[in-house]
């Protein structure tokens, strides 16, 4: 033991100190490039999609309580809690500009995250009836997104996934409607049990 802390001393004062360099870390510059000018129409899908970002969740928690769908409440919260915090921590701790050079918090969207959330958990609850076009809204949210240069399309994809995940983990349908059935056969000589289930 005394010889292999020997031999490791001697390696370390032979090695020449010029020679070891600490490792270079990127510091993201303080001021990022001067934001790019939108136009019109991006300005325009950009409101869109921010007004969608907050009509989406209020109007699905405010149809689960004129529902008294309490459960389905306590579902979706944890869907939103999950959501928001992979997406804010992932936000906060990967360095990604904005196409639009606003700041570096790119990855992953929060629009998307939310909205698909919502989908989810509105397809998962209440059934594609309602899961349909709320999956439309943020498609279109995901699509305005990278319009507007908000996103890179990998931003939006990985929103969506943390969105659509969350509510697939935490959702579970409203009306299940598995139906089993048990009814006894005879035909005066033989006699059994006939079952059914409905799904």
């Amino acid at each position: 033991m005394k010889s292999l802390s020997l031999l490791i001393i001697i390696i370390l004062l032979s090695l020449d100190p010029t020679s070891l360099k600490a490792q270079e870390i990127y510091i993201p510059p303080s001021t990022p490039e001067a934001p790019l000018q939108l136009s019109k129409s991006q300005k325009g899908v950009a409101l869109s999609t921010d007004i969608l970002l907050w009509s989406m969740p209020i109007a699905t928690v405010a149809g689960a309580i004129i529902d008294n769908d309490w459960e389905g409440i306590k579902q979706g919260t944890c869907t939103a809690a999950v959501t928001a915090a992979a997406t804010l921590i992932l936000k906060y701790s990967v360095y990604e500009m904005r196409p639009n050079h606003k700041n570096s918090h790119s990855f992953p969207s929060g629009h998307c995250a939310v909205t698909f959330a919502t989908a989810g958990f509105l397809q998962r609850r209440y059934g594609w009836k309602l899961g349909a076009p709320a999956y439309a809204l943020a498609s279109y949210v995901a699509w305005g997104r990278i319009y507007s240069k908000n996103h890179h399309w990998w931003d939006t994809l990985a929103g969506a996934a943390i969105g659509a995940g969350s509510a697939y983990l935490f959702t579970r349908p409203k009306n299940n409607k598995t139906e089993i059935s048990l009814i006894p056969v005879s035909d005066g000589i033989t006699h059994g049990f006939s079952a059914s289930i409905t799904f």
